[in-house]
């Protein structure tokens, strides 16, 4: 289990024009978040600043805490945030398997040990043998649920989900939404999803409308 994910006071601009005022937002641990609002509120921006990928172009103050860790200064590798996009964004130049490797943690160093993760993962991804396999020979579904399983293998403390279903047709979508919410609510990860679907929001979970540029 990990702490909640906590936005405090977060304001965001753009050359002087506000993006998101003064945000405060509390994600428990397994409790997903959504985030929606036209093109250009502020949603994936936001998720920029919670990373620590924001382009310096941008206004930005409050702070993101992790639990009772203040991350905002911390640079993104120290964070422990993992965050997933609408491409799945694996390497190919390597494997399956290499893809996963990848994502571990530098402390694992026991080749028996790092191959067993990335095979408990492969099971867990429903695609078990597939370490050598060619990313390129994957379907969107398993790409997708491998793009999932090489970020949690980070042992992230918080999750962000940046439209990662848009690109799926409408049974994966259905089918990769449950995946990745049923593993992150297993492992008590806090998560923040932004979208344009009213139907990728976990059934009563919170929604928060962003207005856009004022």
């Amino acid at each position: 289990m990990t702490g909640s994910l906590r936005l405090e006071s977060v304001r965001l601009a753009l050359r002087n024009r506000e993006l998101i005022p003064a945000l405060d937002v509390t994600v428990a641990p397994g409790q997903c978040v959504t985030l929606m609002g036209p093109s250009g509120c502020g949603k994936s921006t936001l998720l920029a600043f919670i990373s620590g990928t924001l382009d310096p172009a941008f206004e930005v103050s409050g702070r993101v805490l992790i639990g009772e860790v203040d991350i905002t200064e911390l640079a993104p590798e120290r964070r422990r945030v993992g965050i997933l996009f609408q491409d799945d964004l694996l390497f190919p130049h390597l494997s399956v398997g290499g893809n996963l490797g990848f994502a571990l943690e530098a402390n694992v160093r026991d080749r028996g040990e790092r191959r067993a993760r990335v095979e408990q993962a492969l099971a867990e991804a429903e695609l078990p043998g597939f370490a050598n396999r060619d990313p390129a020979t994957l379907s969107g579904g398993q790409r997708a649920r491998v793009a999932l399983m090489r970020t949690l293998l980070s042992a992230p403390k918080a999750l962000l989900l940046d439209e990662p279903f848009n690109r799926l047709d409408a049974q994966l979508r259905v089918d990769f939404r449950r995946f990745v919410f049923v593993h992150a609510a297993e492992r008590g990860l806090p998560v923040l999803l932004v979208t344009h679907d009213e139907a990728d929001a976990p059934a009563g979970g919170p929604v928060i409308r962003l207005q856009g540029l004022r």
